[in-house]
């Protein structure tokens, strides 16, 4: 979280169509549980025959290394002071799982926060965790408040002109439906088309479904009618009492949703987006927590942390800063 991502999952207020774009904000945010359908997807029916709620709770962090190599990359300053600033969004309850979560005891949970985690630990530093909002956190890295940002960010060229990413898995831009819903994929803005559409304001996915308007009209098919949610639970509701059809969001978070959401199902994909640590432009942290997610690759606790969220596919094969970006 989510393209990316999404909005943070627990607010309450429903916003209208003619929210603001907020294009350097996160893409998107999905703030609960483990995901037991395969990365491919998950069918009406597994959602509806009970999978497992359960909170995975593996240890995959503890057993990872410092590497003193890649410590030694660290700024001075960072090496001195043995923290790095993190501004996030705070997760509350686990309807964002798995990029983000609690427990009832307030333990922060979720693939973010193991895969942030496994990457201080390599480093031999610790986070300085800060709270921001989605469309604070990149400006709060651009003029130094946060060192690092991490709130399921997706690389877009407009983001990386004032800011640089370092890549640790891949999203993207699905499609959730209603279990009743007539069709039963989807892999383009088109399938859209005289359905009711929810999604979260000030994300890319708004950006593209505020592109896409036109094209139902050139199809000579009827509009999509968009409504923007800050929070998922009404969209849920929505969707189980067929005022909302269809949910746009990130793969991740939604692949997890029909697979814990009864009466939904995941119809498909339309895009893959790198998602990334953001830090400042031309900053040396850049390179360093590359190497360092490289690092996890290579001594398989990379894919350790994604087989606990349940989410395997969806890693990277290797880290890099700034990946060519799709829109």
């Amino acid at each position: 979280m989510t393209i990316l991502h999404h909005l943070p999952r627990h607010a309450t207020t429903a916003l209208t169509a003619s929210a603001a774009l907020a294009l350097l904000a996160g893409c998107g945010s999905n703030t609960g549980t483990a995901v037991t359908a395969a990365a491919g997807g998950a069918s009406s029916g597994a959602a509806a025959s009970g999978a497992s709620t359960a909170i995975p709770t593996q240890d995959v962090v503890s057993s990872v290394q410092t590497d003193p190599a890649l410590k030694a990359e660290l700024p001075a300053a960072v090496r001195s002071s043995g923290t790095i600033t993190l501004g996030t969004v705070k997760a509350v309850g686990t309807s964002g799982l798995p990029h983000g979560g609690q427990t009832p005891d307030g333990k922060d949970i979720g693939l973010d926060v193991d895969l942030r985690n496994a990457v201080a630990k390599v480093l031999g530093v610790s986070w300085d965790v800060q709270y921001g909002t989605f469309p604070t956190v990149i400006p709060g890295v651009q003029n130094g408040k946060y060192d690092v940002g991490q709130a399921n960010f997706g690389a877009t060229r407009a983001r990386e002109k004032v800011v640089d990413f370092t890549t640790y898995l891949n999203d993207g831009q699905s499609f959730l439906g209603a279990a009743g819903l007539k069709i039963d994929s989807a892999a383009g803005i088109t399938d859209l088309c005289g359905y009711n559409v929810a999604t979260s304001p000030g994300t890319t996915f708004q950006q593209l479904l505020t592109d896409g308007a036109s094209k139902c009209a050139a199809a000579g098919r009827s509009p999509y009618k968009v409504q923007y949610f800050a929070d998922t639970a009404p969209i849920f509701l929505g969707l189980a009492n067929g005022k909302i059809d269809i949910e746009f969001g990130p793969t991740l978070a939604l692949k997890y949703d029909a697979a814990h959401i009864p009466g939904t199902k995941y119809l498909g994909q339309v895009g893959s987006t790198p998602v990334g640590f953001v830090t400042a432009k031309g900053s040396p942290l850049a390179k360093v927590l590359s190497d360092a997610v490289n690092k996890l690759i290579a001594t398989g606790d990379y894919a350790k942390i994604f087989a606990k969220w349940g989410v395997p596919g969806t890693g990277v094969l290797s880290s890099v800063v700034n990946p060519p970006t799709t829109f």
